[in-house]
């Protein structure tokens, strides 16, 4: 799963892929960049996973950031504790996997979709910040 979060607005975004490779991770940037003006310059956050970063073989990730109109800052090795994303992915283990058993990874990422839907719709419901909240030691 790629995964975002848009702190002014509290809003989280996400793409279930099978894969987690450089291109699909590109998909994901171009569906971030659009949900913004291109003369809106946004930031992405990423922790250190290999197809976030740009490589001596392939640059593609910086020069689309760059030809976007985006900055995309990697945190340093070992500090997913500064990743604000992270503590969402608490609550959504809490809401949505924990005490479960799905039968199909089709049926895990429908029930992920959803609470990222109702998530979205419930940002100030008690129960959720008290889990992200916890979470969130940055």
């Amino acid at each position: 799963m790629f995964a975002a979060l848009e702190l002014g607005a509290d809003k989280m975004y996400g793409h279930i892929k099978k894969r987690k490779r450089r291109g699909e991770f590109l998909e994901f940037c171009r569906y971030l960049r659009s949900l913004h003006p291109a003369e809106v310059r946004i930031a992405v956050v990423c922790d250190n996973f290999s197809p976030h970063l740009s490589t001596r073989k392939d640059k593609r990730v910086g020069k689309r950031a760059a030809a976007s109109n985006a900055e995309i800052a990697c945190t340093p090795a070992n500090s997913s504790w500064m990743n604000r994303m992270e503590c969402q992915f608490t609550a959504l283990r809490e809401f949505t996997l924990n005490g479960t058993d799905h039968a199909t990874h089709r049926e895990q990422a429908s029930m992920i979709r959803r609470y990222i839907a109702w998530r979205n719709r419930h940002t100030a419901d008690p129960r959720l910040r008290r889990i992200v909240n916890r979470a969130n030691v940055a």
